[in-house]
């Protein structure tokens, strides 16, 4: 299983304090998510992903074309389906492109993208970005008419959404929402879509998602930066990674 790590997290902290006019601060502006980027790789990170939001309320597009241009390993765009980010994918050429809704309001994304009612919009930015040769995913909630959907649109991956599921651990109906995102997998699989998955995932409720089939790749972040608030990046990624290579193993917890 694949770990990706979501850097956004790291723009949020260098955004508290250089929102505006960063270039009249001098010296160094930190934390970088490039810098931290390149310390996720090195403790185990099988891609680096970013969320450049439509408000730029924490990854900033110059983040974006740093990334592209310094990180070897394969970077992971999340963005909202429209034409401005659009235009961006196609000029700076991620490896992989997920598509997710987006609300202003939001804190984090809430929810899955719904691809049944805007299919003719995620239509037209993913033929194009399938056309330039960009890999992409959708992130859906564990739906059966959802699922069925991106198998009609021929996308090659989606993105179960585990937020849910995330919300539920430590309150009732966390199994309810397991069984969905278990079901979903296996109904993704027999569909013919590769299965990644992410949000809200934990080094503790990873312990649970793991047990679910097919599963090609995790994103996390916010536990990962969290938890490298006082481990560092490296070993936060390092923990995170041994914790996915058990799923390999077929180990249990």
């Amino acid at each position: 299983m694949r770990l990706g790590v979501n850097i956004d997290h790291v723009a949020t902290l260098r955004q508290a304090r250089y929102r505006e006019e960063r270039e009249t601060w001098g010296g160094m502006i930190e934390p970088d998510p490039v810098d931290l980027a390149k310390n996720a790789i090195k403790g185990g990170a099988d891609g680096i992903t970013l969320h450049l939001r439509e408000d730029r309320r924490h990854i900033q597009d110059e983040d974006l074309l740093r990334m592209k241009k310094e990180i070897s390993h394969p970077l992971n765009l999340e963005m909202a389906c429209n034409l401005e980010m659009l235009d961006i994918a196609l000029r700076v050429k991620p490896d992989n492109v997920c598509l997710v809704p987006e609300g202003r309001e939001e804190v984090t994304t809430e929810g899955g993208l719904n691809i049944i009612a805007r299919e003719k919009q995620v239509v037209s930015v993913l033929n194009t970005l399938l056309q330039n040769q960009i890999t992409v995913s959708l992130f859906i909630d564990p739906d059966e008419e959802q699922i069925k959907q991106a198998k009609k649109l021929k996308c090659p991956f989606i993105e179960l959404n585990t937020g849910r599921f995330s919300q539920a651990f430590y309150k009732c109906g966390m199994m309810d929402e397991w069984q969905r995102l278990f079901s979903g997998a296996v109904l993704g699989n027999e569909l013919g879509i590769k299965i990644n998955a992410g949000h809200g995932i934990n080094y503790e409720n990873i312990a649970e998602i793991i047990k679910i089939p097919y599963l090609y790749e995790l994103n996390i972040g916010h536990s990962i930066i969290s938890r490298a608030m006082w481990e560092g990046m490296s070993n936060a990624v390092a923990r995170m990674k041994k914790l996915c290579l058990k799923h390999e193993k077929g180990l249990v917890f």
